[in-house]
């Protein structure tokens, strides 16, 4: 009975040590230089059309749209699709002198169906290039002309890096909050491309190629319908890539019940991407014989930073105990090797990519961080989110840096 007992937990502690191994490998190449060739600038510049699905956004869409106008070349355009709308979200975007669509459908909300109402109207006369941008996000100079380019030279989806800005006054979990964001879309993304390996999209500063939105459909209601749509267009043949010359920015909401909102439809969403789409990816994988869609699986099992700590913490403790009432020693070091190379990682990417912005100090809030968090995942067993829902937003403008 101890021997089986040693065994399970072994088996435990070995699944969990896929995703960390995951994890470890893709922070510890992003520290590395990036040696990637520089791609050719295509020899004709493509026509660009930026989509902001809009859903409430009176406040601020107008500071979305203003620096996305001195992007466009003549021949580009924008298009906000004021989704279910009851404020003033599409008037004040008409004033920009952009093109504004308006969408009623209260029996399908969200925004993918806000974006498959946009791709209908351009059906009749389609761009080379579609741009997706949130239409709470600000997109910095140079942003679109990079991911246009890059969209181009491969014929694929390209994901800008997309960052959360820390509010202007903020809490230690707004700091935390910020570093585990960077890592999942800056550090985890870099590390992939440093073997030329797909990413996932991140819901915001994404372009595509025209041709390859016809294989997929957008018109859902899923919650997290970005990494969806990664994973979509990756089993068609069209893995996205990710481009760190373009940059978008949100901000995080200073609201408790605002970012808890967030934050639940944001991971609840990505728990249950991956119950589904890690073994359609595995499946797809062996199927075409592509290493690409493989790593993609093993990327995507990653969960959130946070729970990944929480159940490397749970096996610890529980691998801990069997080698103290004398069962084994071999779980608990297992374990303790794993933990150690995770927590390399994170200091390795935060050395890297966040030290400028969140302090030594503030680490050691991680653990208020992860007990804030527990509630959260909690939910996701018993009352999951399952409903599009807007967040909140503060009234509060993004930081240009």
């Amino acid at each position: 009975m101890n021997g089986l007992l040693i065994v399970i937990l072994l088996g435990i502690i070995l699944g969990l040590s896929i995703p960390i191994f995951v994890f470890v490998l893709e922070c510890l190449l992003a520290v590395f230089p990036n040696f990637s060739q520089q791609l050719t600038p295509a020899s004709k510049q493509p026509r660009v059309t930026i989509l902001i699905p809009a859903h409430n956004e009176e406040s601020g869409i107008a500071a979305t749209i203003e620096p996305l106008l001195s992007q466009l070349k003549p021949d580009d355009k924008i298009v906000v699709i004021a989704d279910n709308c009851t404020d003033k979200t599409a008037e004040i975007a008409r004033q920009t002198g952009i093109t504004v669509l308006e969408r009623q459908n209260p029996e399908q909300r969200g925004k993918g169906y806000a974006l498959d109402y946009g791709l209908q109207f351009l059906q009749a006369d389609p761009p080379d290039v579609l741009v997706m941008v949130d239409a709470d996000c600000r997109v910095e100079p140079g942003t679109i002309e990079k991911i246009t380019e890059k969209a181009i030279a491969t014929q694929r989806p390209v994901q800008a890096l997309y960052l959360m800005e820390i509010p202007e006054k903020p809490t230690p979990k707004d700091s935390i909050s910020a570093l585990a964001f960077l890592v999942k879309n800056q550090v985890r993304p870099q590390g992939l491309e440093r073997l030329n390996f797909p990413c996932a999209l991140t819901g915001t500063g994404m372009a595509f190629p025209w041709s390859i939105l016809r294989e997929v459909s957008l018109a859902s209601g899923n919650i997290v319908e970005d990494m969806q749509l990664g994973v979509d267009l990756a089993i068609a043949g069209h893995a996205p890539l990710y481009c760190d010359q373009g940059r978008v920015t949100g901000i995080l909401p200073q609201q408790e019940q605002a970012a808890t909102k967030q934050r639940t439809r944001w991971e609840h969403g990505h728990l249950q991407t991956i119950q589904t789409q890690v073994p359609r990816l595995l499946k797809a994988s062996l199927n075409q014989r592509r290493l690409d869609l493989f790593v993609m699986a093993l990327d995507l099992f990653v969960p959130p930073l946070s729970l990944l700590v929480m159940l490397w913490l749970a096996a610890t403790i529980i691998a801990t105990v069997a080698g103290i009432i004398g069962l084994s020693w071999q779980p608990a070091l297992l374990s303790a090797i794993a933990g150690g190379l995770m927590l390399i990682a994170i200091l390795a990417a935060w050395g890297k990519y966040g030290r400028e912005r969140i302090s030594l100090l503030t680490l050691l809030s991680v653990p208020l961080y992860i007990l804030w968090k527990i509630p959260l995942y909690f939910g996701f067993l018993v009352k999951r989110e399952k409903e599009w829902v807007r967040t909140e937003r503060d009234q509060v403008g993004v930081s240009s840096k």
